[in-house]
């Protein structure tokens, strides 16, 4: 090998190492947008402040606008769904430990879903009125809502997907909470 293509290897090598320390090529995940009026449900097509409960927000890569959900089981419904094939940069859920209000959980609660714990087959239902995936950003706050409202904690990947692409409507008494099946 020459002494001119060993040099040009080397550079090639150096900058391909440069290029892999560089901050830059690093995509870092958009922060929470702030709900406002424009705020429209992705599977309902409603407006998101109508709506009671902890919602969800998904940042697709090369979107500057989230994809607004009136529930958090819709969100996750939409991360699970077979038919989805966007690249999701970030999820975002309300903490409803830190919010101060039911019907509003606010703006300044919103956590990455990856880092939540989550309540599944509990009284308290959506925006919707239908079944709910409520996030918590602390397991003990979790806990405690799970003691009171009844239901189990999870972790994201550990939600079934039956309870969040599942029918909804069921017989209550009959159905099971977390995976919609009939007993």
């Amino acid at each position: 090998m020459t002494i001119a293509l060993r040099f040009a290897a080397l550079c090639v090598l150096a900058l391909s190492l440069a290029a892999c320390n560089d901050p830059r090529t690093e995509i870092a995940a958009p922060e929470p947008v702030a709900l406002s009026e424009e705020a429209v449900g992705h599977y309902c097509n409603m407006t998101i402040l109508e709506h009671t409960g902890p919602k969800a927000q998904i940042h697709l890569a090369g979107n500057l606008h989230p994809i607004w959900f009136s529930q958090v089981r819709d969100g996750i419904a939409f991360i699970r769904s077979p038919e989805e094939h966007q690249q999701i940069a970030v999820v975002y859920v309300n903490d409803m430990g830190k919010a101060e209000n039911w019907d509003f959980p606010g703006n300044d609660t919103w956590i990455d879903a990856e880092r939540a714990w989550f309540v599944i087959g509990s009284q308290k239902t959506g925006g919707m009125g239908t079944p709910e995936v409520i996030p918590f950003g602390v397991e003990e706050s979790a806990s405690a809502f799970a003691t009171e409202n009844g239901g189990m904690v999870v972790r994201l990947a550990e939600i079934p997907d039956a309870y969040v692409l599942g029918p909804t409507g069921l017989d209550q008494e009959t159905a099971n909470p977390v995976t919609g099946a009939i007993q």
